[in-house]
């Protein structure tokens, strides 16, 4: 009883200790974090592969903006396992800013990630202040110089007592997961644009027999096929492990390049070959004004 009233007043003067400002960094970034954390954690499709919001899929959409897609197509093979970490170690991060344990550590964790994030989805966003990652980088940073101060040496080492808060954080931020699948949403939005009736193409610009590759929201990759009976569209995330399949023309099928399941685009995106078993998802796409349009 009395190490947690010892580590009850180690956060209260901690608190009190710093300045207005520091306190304000400190507050936004713990509570952010912790809903970053809870936002995944409550979002029913965030680890069940197929869903629009999959993590496999948000990897596959990076790996598309990235001249390092190999990288990201290792990790799409351990979707869940990533996701299960991202979502823990947001969590632990928020959790421990709050709780002062191990600050600086969580600190130099919170920054690595943001870097992370910028390098993954908003890199190429310009002008670069119309992507926050940038900003989150730069508040953590800070933030971490602050805790810093004027010392000459760093040291990120925990004794047993400080290890024994950090495992008791960690076993917090897993009941607290654990806490927001309850509460988990369906939040399929797979086919839908931030913009209502988003332009793609104009018709004229798309040849019979041609393609035309696109992206929904979060960068998910997507590919337009035009026949003579029309338009259709399909998610170009393969339903087995979330690696983007690519239009092969000479054989009329949609490939994935990493386990080799393939698809047949002008019969409902159905399974050809596995390992895969459903089709993709189809994407709701219409003619109207010239244009091919997303709705």
């Amino acid at each position: 009883m009395t190490r947690y009233r010892t580590q009850y007043r180690n956060v209260l003067e901690s608190w009190r200790s710093q300045a207005p400002a520091t306190r304000l960094i400190r507050l936004w970034l713990g509570v952010t974090w912790i809903y970053a954390g809870w936002d995944k954690a409550t979002d029913s499709g965030f680890l069940t592969e197929g869903s629009s919001s999959f993590i496999g899929k948000q990897l596959s959409g990076y790996s598309t903006q990235l001249p390092f897609d190999f990288l990201f197509n290792k990790l799409i093979e351990y979707s869940v396992a990533v996701g299960i970490i991202v979502l823990l170690s947001e969590f632990v991060i928020g959790l421990a800013t709050l709780l002062w344990i191990a600050p600086t550590t969580a600190a130099l964790a919170g920054f690595s990630m943001s870097v992370g994030l910028w390098i993954a989805t908003t890199l190429h966003v310009k002008p670069y202040f119309l992507g926050s990652d940038t900003a989150y980088a730069v508040l953590w940073l800070s933030y971490f110089l602050i805790l810093v101060g004027n010392r000459r040496n760093l040291d990120l080492s925990l004794d047993r007592r400080g290890l024994m808060r950090a495992g008791a954080v960690g076993a917090i931020a897993v009941i607290t997961a654990g806490i927001g699948k309850i509460f988990a949403r369906d939040r399929s939005t797979l086919g839908r644009s931030s913009v209502s009736g988003k332009k793609l193409v104009k018709v004229a610009d798309l040849e019979l027999g041609a393609t035309h590759e696109f992206a929904l929201d979060g960068g998910i990759p997507a590919i337009l096929f035009r026949t003579k009976s029309g338009v259709f569209a399909y998610s170009a995330i393969c339903t087995h492990q979330g690696c983007t399949v690519a239009y092969n023309s000479a054989s009329k099928v949609l490939q994935c390049p990493c386990h080799g399941s393939e698809y047949d685009p002008f019969s409902e995106a159905k399974v050809l070959r596995g390992p895969a078993i459903n089709p993709l998802s189809k994407i709701n796409v219409v003619v109207g004004g010239g244009w091919v349009i997303l709705r």
